[in-house]
């Protein structure tokens, strides 16, 4: 008895779940800072590591942040702490989390962590743009996979859902992890372009690919399950950071690869580096919403359906056609 009101206090603490909103918000400066130090080529203004100029990382004098050192230490610095936000994360879920594959999960995400901050040391040390590319797309990643714990942690998750029969749910299940999966590719995309130049006809595509099923998903959730609200709020916020992703991806094409946008110059860096986090938020809010159709949405079984469908008659029996039994009269 002792044991199960223990195990209860454990699954009811907030900590999870702070821990957890607190490590993504933590990790989306990381993100934009990172994109910083690409779009001002600042990623090997710090030619050592794990050390900084010989200096502990968190020793290095504020007053030599300067130029290119500014951006590429405040990554790593910001880095570290989002690293030990991720360890405290993971010891808390293992601690307090009663749910085995959540408590998993959190030593997937202290995996993640530490493989990314490798990466990142290794790309400094070995000089390998490829390594770059690889860091950019797992940071990507890592802040699905943090904003994924944040629901999986939050009251909503812990709650028994109450699931809507719909006809709809696989499509709108299967749209939605068609989504996610282009928009991750076109970040990878992304990644490419920004560090080699290259694929831009591949990243216009991939462009022009997101939108289409970003809108129909939208469009599909809003007509369909109009009664469930939590769907409906992220639908359109999906749609609204589609809009301003093609804004801003418009103007850094504009100022980086044409000559009319030559006025847009000075602000591709700023461009450029906000159309790689508001991918990143495009990549997140597709991720939960479709989880969280997976989670509210339940198909039709076919015994289900075939109930439902009203079966119509052949034909209708005519009075004339009904026999009449006479009583032999006596």
């Amino acid at each position: 008895m002792a044991e199960t009101v223990h195990r209860a206090a454990e699954q009811d603490s907030p900590w999870p779940h702070r821990l957890a909103l607190l490590t993504t918000v933590a990790t989306f400066p990381l993100l934009f800072v990172g994109g910083l130090v690409t779009s001002t080529g600042s990623g090997l203004a710090v030619p050592d590591w794990p050390t900084t100029f010989g200096y502990n990382m968190f020793l290095y004098p504020w007053s030599r942040m300067v130029g290119g050192i500014l951006y590429e230490h405040s990554h790593r610095l910001i880095g570290s702490a989002v690293g030990l936000l991720t360890i405290a994360l993971a010891l808390v879920l293992w601690r307090k989390e009663s749910r085995p594959w959540l408590r998993w999960l959190g030593v997937v995400a202290l995996g993640a962590v530490i493989a990314q901050g490798v990466l990142g040391g290794l790309r400094v040390v070995l000089l390998q743009q490829t390594l770059a590319i690889i860091h950019a797309c797992f940071a990507q990643a890592f802040f699905a996979l943090t904003a994924s714990l944040t629901l999986f942690t939050s009251a909503e998750w812990k709650e028994r859902p109450v699931k809507k029969l719909t006809a709809d749910a696989g499509r709108v299940q299967r749209l939605g992890l068609l989504t996610v999966g282009f928009i991750y590719l076109q970040l990878v995309c992304g990644a490419v372009l920004r560090h080699t130049g290259e694929w831009l006809d591949m990243h216009l595509l991939g462009a022009a690919l997101v939108a289409i099923h970003v809108l129909l998903l939208a469009a599909r959730v809003c007509r369909n399950q109009a009664d469930l609200p939590v769907l409906v709020r992220s639908a359109t916020r999906l749609r609204s950071l589609l809009v301003l992703q093609l804004g801003l991806g418009l103007g850094a094409y504009l100022g980086k690869f044409t000559i009319s946008g030559a006025f847009l110059n000075p602000f591709v860096v700023v461009l450029a580096t906000s159309h790689v986090v508001v991918g990143a938020l495009l990549l997140v809010t597709c991720l939960l919403l479709t989880l969280r159709a997976y989670r509210l949405l339940d198909p039709l079984q076919p015994a289900v359906r075939l109930i439902q469908t009203p079966i119509p008659l052949k034909r209708e029996l005519k009075a004339e056609q009904v026999p009449v039994v006479q009583t032999p009269s006596r």
